[in-house]
């Protein structure tokens, strides 16, 4: 299905933001963490990012190179547990995903239907009738999904591609965002301005990460660092198999 792909894309879109503005690592210092270097408070962030055993993250806006503007609320941690939603935005389709251990729920709305499997779409949207289609992890065709709601899927983007950014990093003035207390630093790379906003205080996450031109407005959110994922799965009664749906047995990888 193409709306598999679009959790996944949103989550690689996410660490993307992330890697280019936070760089390499560079030595830490015992300073006022408002004083240090902009390029010291990235690779304070970063390491934050990658310590992280949960967070819940939130993508709107629009990240260009022709991707349509969205909001993705996601909560996910290292062991694969995820619960959320990927709205698509002007009516484009929602799908609200969950998942836990080796099972995964995913209820697309009858817009998604309509826009994104258009031949078909309706009568997958009547089966359903508002359940959920259930699926196992070691299905192919939950893949995307299933790598999406993985926080060390995130965290490997990160890291594995932390020493590709380049460009000059610059700090400014203390500000407030959401009512924490950050230090913002910005890093200009490939016609984009992008901004991290990063907590003076405590581990020094990332509170919010911006992306400017070309093609590109939009923003990632941080919050519930360390915070368990949300435990409720929708009931047997509202769910449908996923290969009863498809009319085919799951192909295993």
């Amino acid at each position: 299905m193409t709306g598999q792909r679009i959790a996944a894309r949103a989550a690689a879109c996410a660490a993307a933001v992330v890697l280019a503005v936070a760089g390499g690592t560079v030595a830490r210092a015992d300073d006022d963490f408002a004083s240090l270097p902009a390029e010291q408070i990235a690779d304070r962030f970063r390491d934050a990012l990658l310590d992280a055993r949960s967070l819940h993250l939130r993508v709107r806006g629009d990240l260009g190179e022709s991707r349509p503007p969205m909001t993705v609320e996601l909560s996910l941690d290292r062991s694969g547990n995820c619960a959320g939603d990927v709205d698509l935005g002007k009516g484009k389709g929602m799908v609200e995903i969950v998942k836990r251990g080796n099972s995964v729920w995913l209820k697309p709305d009858a817009d998604f239907w309509e826009n994104q499997v258009p031949v078909g779409g309706s009568a997958f949207d009547a089966v359903l009738a508002g359940r959920y289609m259930r699926g196992e992890a070691s299905d192919s065709r939950l893949r995307p999904v299933v790598e999406a709601c993985d926080l060390d899927t995130f965290r490997e983007l990160v890291s594995d591609n932390a020493d590709t950014a380049t460009g000059t990093l610059t700090k400014g003035d203390v500000t407030t965002v959401d009512g924490v207390r950050t230090v913002p630093v910005t890093r200009t790379l490939h016609g984009q301005e992008l901004t991290a906003y990063v907590e003076t205080g405590g581990a020094h996450h990332p509170v919010r990460i911006t992306v400017r031109g070309d093609g590109a407005d939009a923003a990632v959110d941080f919050s519930g660092f360390d915070e368990p994922v949300p435990t409720a799965t929708p009931p047997a009664d509202e769910t449908v198999d996923v290969s009863a749906l498809l009319g085919r047995a799951p192909s295993q990888s």
